[in-house]
């Protein structure tokens, strides 16, 4: 979407309370993975690791930025999204004095792909030593006026943060639009509940 297009979205989602948006592509991805991304992207090789996602482009990705900080943004914002062969479900809070809105990054692989394993192991850690909430690379992407929780899979291991299973995402709402449960019905029958606790997300 080009910056008409979101500012169009932006005018139709004043003063709604909630809202759940789909998108292909995650808005909110893996740092480490978007990174690498976008330094394909501006070798002008984007299909070579499949760019799609929305910070790879600068354009979009600073419109969708302010159009979240904007103050009449939805309280609760949901957004479901898939393309990627991995599932992972964040919660993006803005950085400032004054609080936004809720935002939630939730991702479902496909039925039928998965990530490398061996791969998608040593990216998942990476991610988590070089993208800490206190580390200076931070400063260096789209989302430095962001925070960024993940919310680990209940069967996840030390460290892990991504769920390399294939299956169809299922995520339960509250009355009010936040997420109330959100499972990923894997392919081999073993569904897999992501904790939605802040405390749980913040240990470690």
């Amino acid at each position: 979407m080009d910056w008409e297009a979101l500012t169009d979205l932006q005018q139709q989602l004043m003063h709604l309370d909630a809202v759940v948006l789909v998108s292909p592509a995650p808005m909110f991805g893996v740092k480490l993975i978007e990174t690498v991304q976008r330094t394909f992207a501006w070798f002008g090789k984007p299909l070579i690791v499949d760019a799609e996602n929305w910070m790879a482009h600068p354009g979009s990705a600073s419109t969708l930025i302010n159009m979240f900080r904007h103050p009449r943004t939805p309280q609760h914002f949901i957004i479901l999204s898939g393309d990627v062969h991995y599932s992972f479900v964040y919660e993006i809070q803005l950085r400032g004095n004054q609080r936004g809105p809720d935002l939630w990054q939730i991702t479902s692989s496909g039925i039928k792909n998965e990530f490398p394993k061996r791969l998608l192991d040593v990216f998942d850690r990476l991610n988590r030593w070089l993208y800490s909430p206190k580390s200076p690379l931070n400063w260096f992407t789209r989302r430095r006026s962001m925070k960024v929780i993940p919310h680990k899979p209940e069967t996840a291991d030390h460290g892990e943060r991504l769920l390399n299973a294939a299956g169809i995402g299922l995520v339960q709402l509250n009355p009010d639009g936040s997420p109330k449960a959100v499972i990923q019905m894997r392919a081999d029958g073993k569904d897999v509940r992501f904790v939605l606790s802040e405390a749980e997300a913040r240990w470690e």
